[in-house]
């Protein structure tokens, strides 16, 4: 697969590197650094706000202890 020459530079994929992807099923999003590249970019997009909420069930006092 070839990737255009401005995102190549924008993510210093120059001279190759690794990439990899996470498939959405209508879509593909490509991320560079590889999988430790995308488990760092997941953990990243996830905010302290969103883990407390997810501590607390989302609302549901079932799922606390799911």
């Amino acid at each position: 697969m070839s990737l255009p020459a401005s995102a190549r530079h924008r993510w210093g994929l120059e001279e190759g590197g690794e990439l990899t992807y996470l498939d959405l099923g209508d879509a593909v999003i490509l991320v560079p650094g590889g999988v430790d590249g995308l488990r760092r970019w997941m953990v990243e997009s996830v905010t302290s706000e969103d883990w407390a909420a997810a501590r607390a069930g989302f609302g549901d006092a079932d799922l606390v202890s799911e």
